[in-house]
């Protein structure tokens, strides 16, 4: 009898023990929970601090910290949330989207603990982890409800019709938000991580330069950010040609206005179409506090009501590959041994 058909024979645990892998970027993560909402154990060790010596995440340099740290994450994660590796129901992993590089040694990995100890591996899209965050942020959430995703990769609001299916009501048409914050940051001299040097910067600058909040008012649920993002490039621009000082707080503060205000319109409207009480939130961005205040002031004046991770499971961790990992458990979704990472998997 092969592995697999051994773990689909296996009974399904009322109370499994999930522990998650993370490795899609430049954060190694391990994390233990208990029945998809009880957090054990969250471990990150990230190599930020290295890729910031380059200007931004060097995959080569990313791959090679994951094969460093992911056997020490993993052994903390296990150690802190008090379990032992015999005590682990399944094991789940991010295989795509990233960096291909760094999913293969998160994939690898968990591939080899699952064989093993002899429990099922779980492959987790790195997208719907964020939506499962969620789950950990308020343990009373379940569908539906009104899902937007504000990750460095991908920008989409969707109605979560159940625990497995989502309804995607529109996404980015080219840049996503995250990634527009990371542009902006650049442009404007900042280190990385761009997104939060932009949020710091911004609270010591007005938002009093008029750019555009690209589809807020067409397109239906689709975003773009591309504009946005040209728009601060020719502002900056335009004023070094005509040698003009420039502020840069006041852009940084006014390109997240703009950007903040299309995402909370957006879900806010997608919540009233289809009569739905709760706006969830997950990706990088939701970490941004600006964006948090506005969101959850937004809601409650529409009585809406806003759920949001706490800020350590916005951004790259295992909590949320265990939580969306213990969704595809209950439901038998196990993956074999001939599991790949992929650099790109479709936003459903």
């Amino acid at each position: 009898m092969t592995y697999f058909e051994r773990v689909k024979q296996k009974p399904i645990s009322k109370t499994p023990i999930i522990l998650g892998i993370e490795s899609s970027c430049d954060e190694t993560a391990a994390s233990v929970v208990k029945n998809g909402r009880e957090v054990l154990s969250n471990v990150i060790i990230s190599s930020a601090t290295k890729q910031a010596e380059f200007g931004g995440v060097v995959p080569e340099i990313a791959s090679r910290a994951h094969t460093e740290a992911v056997s020490q994450a993993v052994k903390r994660a296990i150690s802190e949330a008090g379990v032992s590796f015999g005590d682990l129901d399944a094991i789940a992993v991010t295989y795509g989207a990233g960096l291909l590089g760094a999913l293969l040694v998160g994939v690898s990995y968990a591939k080899s603990l699952a064989y093993a100890l002899d429990i099922p591996l779980i492959a987790v899209s790195h997208i719907r982890g964020h939506m499962a965050a969620c789950y950990l942020a308020d343990k009373s959430l379940q569908p539906p409800f009104i899902g937007l995703l504000t990750s460095g990769g991908h920008t989409a609001v969707t109605v979560v019709e159940s625990y497995t299916k989502m309804k995607i009501l529109g996404s980015t048409l080219d840049d996503a938000v995250g990634e527009a914050f990371d542009k902006v940051a650049r442009v404007l001299g900042l280190s990385y991580p761009g997104g939060p040097n932009v949020e710091r910067l911004a609270k010591q600058g007005q938002n009093d330069i008029t750019l555009p909040k690209m589809l807020k008012n067409s397109g239906g649920y689709n975003f773009s950010y591309s504009g946005l993002k040209t728009a601060v490039i020719n502002y900056i621009h335009n004023k070094e040609q005509k040698g003009e000082p420039i502020n840069k707080a006041d852009v940084a503060c006014s390109f997240q206005c703009a950007a903040i205000d299309v995402l909370c319109y957006k879900a806010i409207e997608a919540a009233k179409e289809y009569g739905i009480n709760t706006v969830a939130v997950g990706g990088g961005v939701a970490a941004n506090g600006y964006f948090r205040e506005q969101l959850v002031k937004k809601c409650a004046y529409k009585s809406i009501n806003a759920v949001l991770p706490p800020k350590i499971l916005c951004t790259d961790n295992a909590c949320m590959i265990a939580a969306e990992g213990y969704i595809q458990y209950i439901n038998g979704n196990f993956a074999d041994l001939t599991l790949n990472a992929k650099a790109s998997v479709e936003l459903r």
